[in-house]
């Protein structure tokens, strides 16, 4: 069965494309030669740390491009609801956060228009990795019993692997975002840290509404190139001839 989204996101937006470089000359390089070809960028911990973050924020809204903050908030849920606050008046479109009830509740409550994204389960990890952490359950069981919190406590969707997208879309519907990382539109690299992977199309049909790449564009012998790749394979789900 396909989950493909019918939700009204222009198709070049669906495309996320991860700024995970290590400081803010070398991020507005790469969004200045990705040019026209991609809209939607995610940055995260790795700039946050850089220094600047929220000048690279403004700088991208002057490119008029659209802006992810991933910086997985998880903190005691009065401050996870401030720093949602905070992020209100800078123009930015989603925002990751982790953790339990009483922190997702008090993000969706300070929300405002930002759209709030709750991480199910890293796609970094497998099933090995949540025994050392001590979850003594499957992936899939713990992504589907997050994502159906998040839901009902108001955060506007989750971010997850395509591979647990159809069981998400089956469950709990398409009354909300799934956003999949771990996107390879080739085959994956034994030192790549992504466990859990899906192609583009795969994500898609699986349920996604929007796909994060990072290495495959930004490591691309030319990055332009792999981005207008990807968005026509996205063009082309969508608007099949």
């Amino acid at each position: 069965m396909s989950w493909l989204s019918n939700k009204p996101i222009p198709v070049n937006e669906r495309l996320i494309v991860a700024l995970d470089v290590p400081d803010i000359p070398s991020a507005k390089a790469l969004v200045s030669l990705l040019g026209d070809s991609v809209t939607f960028y995610k940055i995260g911990l790795e700039l946050f740390m850089s220094g600047d973050y929220f000048e690279l924020i403004d700088w991208l809204n002057e490119q008029n491009k659209r802006i992810f903050v991933d910086l997985k908030f998880f903190d005691v849920p009065a401050t996870v609801g401030r720093a949602v606050k905070q992020l209100n008046n800078k123009k930015v479109d989603f925002v990751t956060i982790h953790g339990n009830n009483a922190i997702m509740q008090a993000a969706a409550e300070q929300k405002g228009a930002l759209k709030v994204l709750a991480v199910t389960v890293l796609t970094s990890l497998d099933r090995g990795d949540l025994d050392d952490l001590g979850f003594d359950c499957d992936v899939e069981k713990l992504v589907a019993s997050r994502a159906k919190r998040a839901i009902k406590l108001g955060c506007d969707g989750v971010i997850s692997s395509g591979l647990e997208a159809p069981e998400l879309r089956d469950s709990l519907g398409t009354n909300f975002l799934i956003v999949s990382p771990g996107i390879r539109p080739v085959d994956n690299r034994p030192e790549d840290d992504q466990k859990r992977v899906v192609s583009v199309e795969q994500a898609f049909y699986n349920g996604a509404d929007h796909i994060v790449v990072g290495r495959p564009i930004r490591d691309a012998e030319d990055p332009r190139k792999a981005a207008l790749a990807i968005q026509k394979s996205i063009y082309n789900i969508f608007n099949p001839s």
